[in-house]
């Protein structure tokens, strides 16, 4: 059974969060130098999420019951974790938002892969502040969540235009 959830999200400081709902999800360590060039902080039980922006982002949710293919060529970014989630409730938010506003999904309790497919990068960050103004510029991003045992976080493909100039 697959399950798919439209959200858009406040990306302040320059990332979303996916957690355990039942945790604290604290990424206050896991913020390395390396893990702002992946634009991916991992602890057992939360991932940041690192966006071009620092505005509304366009975040779609799929929870699936396996491993999806791998369409990373249609993506400027994507990384992939393993999250644990104790009692099966994954929760997705902003990284300043009130996490029991937050949207939650029903997931395998323990150990899940998480898969973050980032598009519309270079736009996004050229637009800024005015890029969830249109679709066009907005940043987008789709997080594919499934049961899988623990794993190392990897990068699958890394955006390698930041900065990049780009007409809009």
């Amino acid at each position: 059974m697959t399950t798919t959830t439209e959200l858009a999200l406040f990306a302040d400081y320059f990332q979303i969060h996916v957690s355990d709902a039942d945790s604290d999800g604290d990424l206050s360590d896991a913020w390395t130098d390396q893990a702002v060039v992946d634009d991916l902080a991992v602890t057992q039980d939360a991932l940041g999420i690192g966006t071009a922006v620092n505005v509304n982002v366009s975040v779609t949710v799929v929870v699936l019951s396996q491993e999806p293919s791998d369409d990373s060529s249609e993506f400027d970014h994507v990384v992939e974790a393993s999250l644990d989630v104790s009692l099966g409730r994954l929760m997705v938010l902003g990284c300043t938002d009130y996490a029991p506003d937050a949207a939650t999904f029903e997931v395998h309790p323990g150990w899940n892969r998480v898969r973050v497919s980032r598009s519309n990068l270079a736009r996004a960050a050229q637009a800024d502040i005015d890029s969830y103004e249109s679709p066009e510029t907005s940043e987008k991003i789709r997080i594919q969540v499934w049961r899988a045992p623990e794993f190392p976080a990897r990068i699958i493909k890394r955006w390698s235009q930041r900065g990049a100039d780009l007409d809009v």
